[in-house]
């Protein structure tokens, strides 16, 4: 399939092979401007164009996917989702962008909240998931998301995730998906303890007759990853924090990767790729090396060519940088050497450029004559810069003030030339075809698959309710990770409950296979989570899956056996096993003569916690939690639950009570003087109106005192979230522990 069907372009390195380009653009010889502010890189196919954007102001600002006719810009179809319970900041850094299945024309996108879905050409939703509340996926304030990637018959992605079980510790995590059923295939962390999030884009490649990616990582090291088993292969570590940019692979036989901060300077380095990686147990995760060990070369500190999100431009033996103080960097890609280098503005942290034609187009995020005011402000002019680099030196042809600040990259297509401002999606260039236009680069063929060595079973995780079923395919995959056989028939299949040898809770899910090889849950109303065994004679695979209970629901901790000791010497109890991010966030403990789930401090990573104890599905019930916070007078801590992607928060030193789904866009407190070390009552209730409008609900009263009849805060949204997971909140920035008790779940 023709076209830019991924923000990094057909050759994964921001290079396109079209001619007849423009070389001078400007704001008012835009062929068409669509009002579509965002953040993001439009791509492109069969004369249809996908971009993420925003619609709507406030409260009701809305997030999506929207598709235009390439040529007219014309408005074809959109799809709009809410932003909920996250901390992002708008109008800080670049966010994903969509990608273009090759085989089938579907697109697929993941929004700054964690939504991630997949539709066809015209529209039409495919499958959709909540990272956050199936997975954990956390969000930040920078509001930095992964791009989607596809890879044959997968969709892979990436976040910081606290899922449940082992994969209950954050880390940045890649998850694969079926891309047609959406059918979660693996997740993988191939780096250490995260220090940052990071959305840097995989590339895709070959290493040593497996299908590989590599990729940046959020604990500041440079991955391969076995792109179809999920399985880490080695990592170099290059920086104290998280790395942002893309990595390129040049001449198949490097890797280059840029990285820094304003804060923390960084420069660019080629890594050559190991000629042997030991094998290992890969439950042991990835082969590390020491950086010493594979550096080429590392252009000098001194160069200043770094940038915290910004990726390199690899055309032929030349990357092009736009490093973080606005210099356009050409090095050469065999030795380090700078080329030359052009002063363009004053910050560029986001966008990258588009080389096209023999011509850079380059980005600015503020055009360096205007007169902004600074990172807020959504009408600063940003720039487009056309450069003819040569040899020695880059010539600047066109430089084009812009309606909006530039996050995104240009990208080409058909003769023409697209970009994205925080004002407006601009097209440039000439309509009808362009001959110019050539056919992507041809792909190497995928190797014939050897002898079987292991199962993989799809889905990997499932969510259920009690007496609910899922159905699974089982697949014989090489050592490499190519299928030997598609589809095994169930009746071949041995199923086991699982544990495996590492688990801290000793837990198995309540449910059993049938003879289509399908996983029943128990019809008991109880929560529970674990792992099942797949066998075809020596071979095995394994799943995991959580059963959540059916509304009513009510956890008071009693039952729990306080068997753990922590560095402190106080006895505890891990959790429940279902519940999403909730491990290493809250444990249980004693506390006022009862068992309650208590929010942990040891860890500043974890001092804003949200856990998930349904799926995100649920609507039309009532949640309501004894809550109390640590603490005098000067000094408290927030606790809240959560209600339809609503957080209700008792806030401590704002002596307030607020319902809020966005820090920025969706936020409402009233006055509520409450005591420390005292146990209130919380209550919320989300009520729907048939023109997809809520009211939230909010009540909170002193836990022995008789419930109010009046609730206490009423919010309307008039774009309201119709469903989602309830969930318990805690946010102990100054070491005032929160607790929570009597948890109830209960239809309205």
């Amino acid at each position: 399939m023709r076209g830019w069907l991924s923000w990094r372009g057909p050759e994964q390195t921001g290079v396109s092979r079209e001619t007849g380009l423009p070389e001078k653009v400007s704001a008012p010889e835009a062929l068409w401007v669509a009002d579509y502010p965002g953040q993001s890189a439009p791509v492109v196919a069969e004369g249809r164009l996908y971009a993420m954007g925003y619609v709507g102001q406030g409260r009701d600002l809305r997030e999506g996917v929207t598709c235009f006719d390439a040529e007219t810009g014309r408005k074809l179809w959109e799809a709009l989702y809410n932003d909920f319970l996250s901390d992002t900041i708008y109008l800080r850094y670049a966010t994903a962008s969509p990608a273009i299945d090759p085989e089938t024309g579907n697109v697929y996108m993941q929004g700054t909240q964690g939504i991630l879905a997949g539709f066809t050409s015209d529209g039409r939703r495919l499958w959709q998931h909540s990272l956050m509340e199936e997975y954990g996926r956390l969000t930040f304030p920078n509001s930095r998301t992964a791009t989607p990637a596809i890879d044959g018959d997968l969709v892979i992605t990436r976040g910081i995730t606290a899922n449940w079980g082992a994969q209950g510790p954050a880390a940045d995590r890649f998850y694969a998906f079926d891309k047609k059923t959406g059918d979660l295939v693996w997740a993988s962390n191939p780096g250490g303890q995260p220090k940052d999030n990071s959305y840097s884009q995989p590339q895709f490649g070959w290493y040593q007759g497996k299908r590989v990616f590599y990729t940046a990582l959020g604990d500041g090291s440079v991955a391969c990853v076995n792109a179809r088993t999920g399985e880490p292969l080695w990592r170099t570590t290059l920086f104290r924090a998280g790395i942002n940019a893309a990595v390129i692979v040049h001449d198949n036989n490097k890797v280059i990767a840029v990285y820094g901060t304003p804060y923390d300077p960084g420069t660019m380095v080629a890594l050559k790729l190991p000629e042997t990686v030991p094998a290992g147990d890969p439950a042991a995760g990835p082969v590390i090396f020491e950086r010493k060990a594979l550096e080429l070369w590392a252009c000098p500190l001194v160069d200043k060519i770094f940038s915290s999100a910004s990726s390199p431009i690899l055309a032929d033996d030349t990357i092009y940088q736009v490093a973080e103080g606005g210099d356009l960097f050409a090095v050469n890609a065999n030795s380090g050497a700078v080329n030359w280098k052009l002063k363009l503005g004053i910050e560029e942290r986001n966008s990258c450029p588009l080389f096209a034609g023999g011509r850079l187009y380059v980005p600015m995020l503020d055009d360096p004559e205007s007169k902004g005011t600074g990172e807020t402000e959504a009408g600063t002019a940003g720039a487009l810069y056309i450069i003819e680099p040569g040899q020695n030196e880059g010539r600047v042809l066109c430089h084009a003030v812009l309606d909006g600040r530039c996050f995104g990259t240009p990208v080409a297509y058909n003769g023409r030339l697209y970009l994205q401002t925080t004002r407006h999606l601009y097209c440039w260039g000439k309509r009808g075809d362009n001959a110019g236009c050539p056919a992507p680069p041809a792909e190497q063929p995928w190797p014939a698959a050897g002898p079987p060595t292991q199962l993989q079973v799809v889905p990997s995780e499932v969510l259920l309710h009690p007496g609910e079923r899922a159905s699974f395919r089982v697949r014989s995959l090489d050592a490499n990770g190519f299928t030997v056989r598609a589809s095994i028939p169930p009746n071949e299949v041995k199923w086991a409950s699982y544990i495996p040898a590492t688990a801290r809770v000793k837990s198995a899910l309540k449910g059993a296979f049938d003879d289509q090889g399908r996983l029943v849950a128990a019809p008991d109303p109880v929560a529970s989570a674990g792992a099942f065994e797949a066998a075809v004679g020596p071979l095995k695979g394994y799943i995991r899956g959580r059963v959540m209970a059916n509304v009513p629901y009510k956890e008071d901790f009693e039952s729990f056996t306080l068997s753990q000791t922590n560095a402190q010497g106080t006895a505890f109890a891990y959790p429940p096993l279902p519940w999403i991010g909730a491990r290493f966030k809250f444990d249980v403990r004693e506390q006022d003569g009862g068992k309650v789930l208590s929010k942990t401090t040891d860890n500043r990573f974890f001092q804003r916690a949200m856990v998930f104890i349904g799926t995100p599905d649920m609507s039309g019930y009532t949640i309501q939690a004894d809550v109390m916070s640590e603490g005098n007078r000067r000094k408290m801590s927030e606790v809240g639950v959560i209600n339809q992607r609503y957080l209700i928060v008792l806030k401590g030193n704002e002596q307030k009570l607020e319902v809020n789904s966005n820090q920025e866009r969706l936020r409402v407190g009233r006055d509520f003087k409450w005591s420390p070390n005292a146990w209130y009552r919380l209550k919320a209730r989300v009520d729907r109106n048939a023109d997809g409008s809520t009211l939230v609900r909010a009540k909170a009263w002193k836990r022995d005192d008789p419930e109010p009849g009046d609730w206490t805060l009423e919010v309307p949204h008039s774009t309201g979230h119709s469903a989602g997971s309830p969930g318990l909140f805690g946010f102990s920035p100054q070491d005032m522990r929160v607790c929570i008790d009597n948890v109830e779940v209960t239809p309205d």
